[in-house]
């Protein structure tokens, strides 16, 4: 049975951070949200080991204020499983590792198959893990006591996987590598917010118009706005597709918009008053949405041909040399260049397209030094190669 301290209380708290102070080496760090069922991604349980100190299971909504606990372990390295998913929520907390260990990103510089934290423990210490309250609801009070000794797993064990996929990088010659992608990881900056984040409503391709789009922007932001009140997925209100099913009936009434079948959720009846409010407010206002927007988003690659054809060769002369290059190092492709930066190099390159230029054009897309070292002369090489067969006169009778 796994030992662990569940921390709901100051005393509790401070305790466990003069623990956690005195433990040794690296600390075990994760994180339980509550995605799917809450509108936040606040964390609701913050899980920390350290060898010497124990397992402890910090509950958020009680303790508050984590100043100690950073204090604690803020200049030690953390241990992390994917720790892009993890650490928004942990700086909500104001808790922020100076340096990280990412053991998912590590296995994947590794060339592991299989990345998942169940797997990756498997593979290296050889413990089988059951992850059957991964997407359980970990806003719920009081915490069954099988979902606390899965969380107490989670990190459990993540010092001695770390240490195993720390020897794996000495001996693959990874161990820069990974060192400027975790740094790459703690340092990202947040996506900026979008301007017109309604326009990711599932289904909302079906819709013409203005005045439709409208509506759904109207509907879209009301179910926003009450969601985030009530602290609950927007999905779980009323799902996207009744949304739309909404718009796409056009329905005369509020009583036509409370018979129709597709408009379907737990609040779909409850809130029925902003809803038909939601749709007559977009019917009548006069801030029109475009019904297109530009977009930076290239074409898929099998429509280069007709829309660049000498991108479309190029590309068919970089991605090769990319692809064996990875499999040399042993790695997944996408981390050896993430192949949006390649196609976006390849679609418009710099002049002239010298490894140098290049490098540049991905360093500014926000490609690393390592993967720029390892791709922009081959990618060069390959648009020498390119403009040759443009350039190529055509055969006789072709």
């Amino acid at each position: 049975m796994t030992e662990y301290s569940v921390i709901d209380d100051r005393d509790e708290f401070e305790r466990a951070c003069a623990l956690l102070a005195a433990g040794e080496g690296p600390v075990a760090v994760d994180v339980e949200r509550a995605s799917g069922f809450r509108y936040s991604q606040r964390a609701y349980l913050v899980q920390v080991f350290r060898r010497g100190a124990g397992v402890f299971l910090f509950d958020p909504p009680a303790i508050g204020d984590f100043t100690a606990l950073q204090d604690a372990i803020g200049s030690e390295e953390w241990v992390l499983h994917a720790a892009s998913q993890d650490l928004p929520s942990l700086r909500e907390l104001r808790l922020e590792p100076t340096s990280l260990f990412d053991t998912e990103l590590g296995s994947r510089l590794l060339g592991h198959d299989h990345v998942g934290l169940a797997a990756v423990v498997e593979e290296t210490i050889g413990i089988t893990l059951k992850k059957e309250h991964s997407a359980a609801d970990w806003s719920t009070r009081p915490l069954p006591d099988a979902w606390l000794d899965y969380a107490a797993l989670d990190v459990l064990h993540l010092i001695d996987v770390r240490d195993v996929l720390a020897e794996e990088l000495i001996a693959q010659d990874k161990v820069e590598i990974a060192a400027e992608e975790f740094t790459a990881t703690l340092t990202r900056l947040p996506k900026p917010p979008r301007t017109e984040p309604w326009r990711r409503l599932s289904g909302l391709h079906r819709v013409r118009g203005a005045r439709s789009l409208a509506v759904a922007r109207a509907l879209w932001e009301s179910r926003e706005e009450y969601a985030q009140e009530q602290d609950v997925s927007p999905g779980r209100l009323v799902p996207d597709r009744s949304l739309v099913a909404a718009v796409l009936a056009a329905p005369s009434s509020k009583h036509a918009l409370a018979s129709l079948p597709d408009f379907t959720g737990r609040a779909s009846r409850t809130q029925l008053d902003r809803w038909w409010g939601a749709i007559e407010q977009g019917r009548a206002t006069t801030d029109l949405p475009k019904e297109r927007v530009p977009s930076d988003t290239l074409p898929p690659p099998r429509a280069w041909s007709d829309r660049n054809p000498e991108a479309d060769v190029r590309l068919k002369a970089a991605r090769p040399l990319i692809e064996a290059r990875a499999v040399e190092l042993n790695m997944p492709t996408e981390n050896l260049l993430t192949p949006d930066h390649l196609r976006r190099v390849t679609w418009e390159p710099p002049a002239p397209p010298t490894a140098e230029a290049i490098g540049a054009a991905l360093e500014e897309l926000g490609a690393r030094h390592w993967q720029i070292e390892e791709t922009a002369q081959r990618i060069a090489d390959a648009f020498v190669e390119a403009a040759q067969v443009v350039e190529a006169p055509a055969e006789p009778g072709s």
